[in-house]
């Protein structure tokens, strides 16, 4: 006999759609201007890079795993692509093209490390994260990489960033509004699309959540548990490159400190796509409504001039709400569960 769902019930599966749709109205009412088209072409600017970045973690979820490289491994590329271009004074292509590998190089460390070495998955890719921040400083001492700086060796990077690199964070589409549709939004929705189609409905991403479910039952039914533990991460590694260059491609110079936000941010995106839709697992869709869901919070408050040291604060505070809608709940809660 079929029962109604009870107010417990759909609490947990809209509730975090009617909090989206409260704060839109909440902000749309106390902020000018924050439901203007301008203010809309700024926040999906902005949710481009977290989301991307955050269904790589997403990936990570899925098999049990999580990455804590993420921040830096976007970082990477970022300093990786403008020092390819300024100082190498190499192509678009050949910097898109090293920034990718090296990210995919990155997943596929920290899946070995996981799988072979039985390192911890947070204490690898945190001490990846080491890793990388350190790295990516030492062939500039620590400096921006922009046209005309001072090498350490005392010559002048002459290269500059080409007009289609450019065109990777800058350009916008006309769309109702003329100019009005990042590019880099389109490169996310395009990415959301196909980890979700991967995910849910082919086989390997059936696999992959029924390892984050139990990996000994997925590995007794002659599943290659830490073959896909390897691919979720070099998923992560290599979406977080694309983040970089897209990051790259916005500002236009190598800013060793413009990735600082982007671990937390496109984490919180995650895990709170475990609470749309009630779906209480790792998700694609769930993890693009959650950058979405960032974006809007952070526009909103930097539009009522909250103060930015309390933006983590409240940010972390919906995060623990959400969670406790989706877990606490509901009691179905399980990391990666299918």
């Amino acid at each position: 006999m079929k029962t109604s769902p009870n107010l417990t019930d759909i609490a947990i599966k809209y509730g975090f759609l009617v909090l989206m749709a409260g704060l839109i109205v909440f902000f749309g009412m106390m902020a000018d201007g924050f439901l203007s088209p301008f203010s809309a072409v700024f926040i999906l600017q902005s949710v481009a890079i977290t989301g991307i970045l955050a269904l790589g973690v997403t990936a990570t979820l899925v098999v049990g795993g999580f990455d804590l490289s993420i921040g830096a491994t976007a970082t990477s590329a970022l300093m990786l692509s403008s020092y390819v271009m300024v100082v190498w004074e190499m192509n678009a292509a050949s910097a898109v093209i090293l920034c990718l590998l090296m990210g995919m190089g990155v997943g596929l460390v920290n899946g070995l490390l996981v799988v072979k070495m039985k390192v911890p998955d947070l204490l690898a890719t945190l001490g990846m994260m080491f890793l990388l921040v350190g790295l990516q400083r030492i062939p500039t001492e620590g400096r921006s990489i922009s046209t005309g700086m001072a090498l350490p060796d005392g010559s002048t990077a002459m290269g500059t960033f080409s007009d289609a690199f450019l065109m990777l964070g800058r350009h916008r589409l006309d769309l109702f509004v003329p100019k009005l549709l990042p590019l880099s939004v389109v490169f996310l929705v395009v990415i959301a699309i196909a980890v979700w189609v991967f995910l849910e409905l082919t086989r390997h991403g059936r696999l992959m959540y029924a390892i984050g479910s139990n990996a000994q039952a997925a590995s007794l039914a002659g599943t290659n548990v830490n073959r896909y533990k390897i691919l979720a991460y070099m998923i992560s590694g290599t979406l977080a490159s694309v983040g970089g260059i897209l990051l790259a491609a916005r500002l236009g110079r190598g800013d060793v400190a413009s990735g600082n936000n982007l671990l937390l941010d496109s984490v919180a995106a995650a895990l709170i796509g475990f609470a749309v839709l009630g779906a209480s697992k790792p998700n694609a869709f769930g993890t693009a409504i959650g950058a979405l869901f960032v974006g809007i919070l952070l526009q909103g408050l930097t539009m009522l001039n909250a103060p930015y040291y309390t933006q983590d604060f409240i940010k972390g505070g919906v995060l623990v709400v959400a969670l406790v809608f989706t877990f606490a709940l509901s009691g179905r809660g399980g990391r990666g569960r299918g």
